[in-house]
Formats: structure tokens, C-alpha cells, sequence
């Protein structure tokens, strides 16, 4: 077994989960299954693959970052639902 049950427990309060002893026993099979399988990965042959992190060759797509003019506050304020004249008004949310 990859997990046992005390592992699962403890996962389970760390993450504040509360689970039945019953399904304690179907998450740490589960979870076995699941580590089992990623394991079967530490088999495969890689020594000649490159990394990557996209599944296709990517560039940067962001554009330069020039200065230029934002929109006039006016016209920007005018799409709110509310405003004070010179910002957003938006329900407050801590006391």
C-alpha cells in the first residue's frame, strides 16, 4: 500500500473533512489505486525526452508594454452601477 489509513485521516483533518470510518476505507483504497497507478509512470523511459510545460511550441504573446492614455474617468464611471463622482461605490464587506 502506497497510503494508509492514518495518512488519510490526517489529511482529512487538515482539510477539515470529517469522514465516516467507512469512508476512510474507500478513500485510502481509492487513493492506493491512484498512487499505485502514478507509480507505474516511474517505469517509463524518459532519459531521452525534453521537458515541457505546454503540450505545443508557444512564444510570448504579450505585447510591448507602452505608455498610453486611459479612458476619462467620466466615461468610465458611467458604466457603474454606482459612483461617488470619483470611484467605484461597491457594498462594504468587512465590519
Amino acid at each position: 500500500m502506497k497510503i494508509t489509513r492514518e495518512e488519510v485521516e490526517h489529511v482529512a483533518r487538515l482539510a477539515r473533512l470529517e469522514l465516516a470510518p467507512d469512508e476512510v476505507e474507500r478513500m485510502t483504497g481509492q487513493l492506493d489505486t491512484i498512487l499505485n497507478y502514478v507509480a507505474k509512470l516511474d517505469e517509463v523511459d524518459t532519459s531521452g525526452i525534453e521537458e515541457t510545460t505546454h503540450t505545443q511550441r508557444v512564444t510570448n504573446a504579450f505585447r510591448e508594454d507602452e505608455v498610453r492614455p486611459s479612458l476619462a474617468r467620466e466615461k468610465v464611471l458611467a458604466n457603474a452601477p454606482a459612483d461617488n463622482g470619483e470611484a467605484f461605490v461597491v457594498p462594504k464587506i468587512i465590519s
